[in-house]
């Protein structure tokens, strides 16, 4: 039996896992949730889990829940609240594995708390190891713990990389499906609306990674990502489009081998996978190879998508380049989707503030933390 933190349990890929674990009943339990700022939904995964810890954002909304809760007859609930309240979460005793699923850099201490005391991560927080990923990783080999990517491309290449040494690695290719503006005009790019942005043509994602799917900033993180997770420099990784979304990403070898995983586009698969490595348990989620009839793989453009050109550049420069292009692209999609700049006013932000940000390489998760708020800030200022 193996018990899960999950931080981030109300979400899509927190609600994901706990379907794997009703569907595993003798395998998987839950030890903590860490719920954000969704009460209700707290209330029924408590209900429903009767974890040991579960945080919320604030200390209200805790008092809610642990009111709710005590109304409703449960005890040996604990309720706890904010950074303090999700690293109790991820660091508690009784977890065995902690699946790491917070949107942005909110998820990043108690992720860094849960490396430090040697819990195996399974990592769906791209933002942690871009802002953070240096400091991660070092910590992660230091203690020898596992972090096992959840995201459907990372997943995919940690599973292709199983046949091969990393010396034999070439080239890591991260899919993409091009998001809904793959063949749209230039000229039409100026006036997209948010609501247009949002219709992403392959999967159902949260509204930041959604803008981030259509701008490609999404891939441009998965890039850095993919840098630190495998340990390979940026001009090991490279991007194609494929709009059918069926191979998550080809792993290229020194001798010519291209291996590229295939499945349903289900985030109950890599996250089935996370849990249970090594081993590969038999599930429901099968493939229909007559999908694999008609398949495109495409050069991306840089014109078309400059966001993807920024993060490549941050990815060469590493450190306080790569935190501040998350950081302003979190700011500078919230001011798109508020209408305050155009669609094109997002990878413009971005690059002022990359423009501005000195070559730094943070040593703790305090200067990287202090880093991002310099960054947003000077977002903010930017796009009023």
């Amino acid at each position: 039996m193996k018990r899960l933190a999950i931080l981030g349990s109300t979400g899509s890929i927190g609600q994901s896992t706990l379907s794997i674990v009703e569907q595993f009943p003798e395998r998987y339990s839950v030890a903590s949730l860490a719920a954000g700022r969704n009460v209700e939904e707290a209330f029924a995964q408590a209900l429903r889990w009767r974890p040991r810890v579960v945080s919320l954002a604030t200390e209200e909304l805790a008092g809610q829940l642990a009111a709710r809760l005590k109304q409703a007859g449960v005890t040996g609930v604990e309720v706890v609240y904010g950074t303090e309240g999700t690293v109790a979460c991820s660091t508690l005793t009784d977890a065995d594995f902690v699946v790491s699923a917070i949107v942005g850099v909110s998820g990043l201490e108690a992720t860094y708390a849960a490396i430090l005391a040697g819990k195996p991560v399974g990592l769906a927080n791209k933002e942690c190891m871009v802002a953070a990923g240096e400091i991660l990783t070092a910590a992660a080999r230091e203690r020898n713990v596992p972090i096992l990517p959840i995201d459907s491309e990372h997943n995919a290449v940690h599973q292709c990389m199983r046949v091969g040494t990393h010396d034999e690695i070439k080239t890591i290719w991260l899919t993409a499906s091009g998001g809904p503006f793959r063949t749209t005009p230039l000229e039409q790019f100026a006036s997209i609306a948010p609501e247009q942005a949002l219709k992403h043509p392959t999967w159902v994602m949260g509204r930041r990674i959604t803008i981030d799917s259509a701008t490609m900033l999404n891939k441009g993180l998965e890039v850095i990502e993919a840098c630190r997770l495998f340990d390979v420099a940026p001009g090991q990784v490279r991007v194609t489009i494929h709009p059918q979304s069926t191979v998550h990403s080809l792993v290229e070898y020194v001798d010519g081998s291209i291996l590229a995983q295939i499945s349903v586009t289900d985030m109950r698969l890599p996250i089935l996978y996370a849990l249970a490595y090594p081993e590969r348990p038999a599930s429901s989620l099968t493939f229909d190879l007559a999908a694999l009839k008609h398949l495109d793989f495409e050069q991306p453009d840089f014109a078309r998508f400059p966001c993807l050109r920024l993060a490549f550049e941050a990815a060469e420069k590493g450190g306080a380049h790569c935190i501040a292009l998350n950081a302003a692209d979190e700011i500078a999609v919230e001011a798109f989707l508020d209408r305050r700049i155009p669609f094109i006013g997002i990878a413009d932000t971005i690059e002022k503030v990359l423009a501005a940000t000195p070559e730094s390489h943070p040593d703790t998760i305090a200067e990287v933390l202090a880093a991002d708020g310099e960054a947003r800030a000077l977002a903010a200022a930017m796009v009023g």
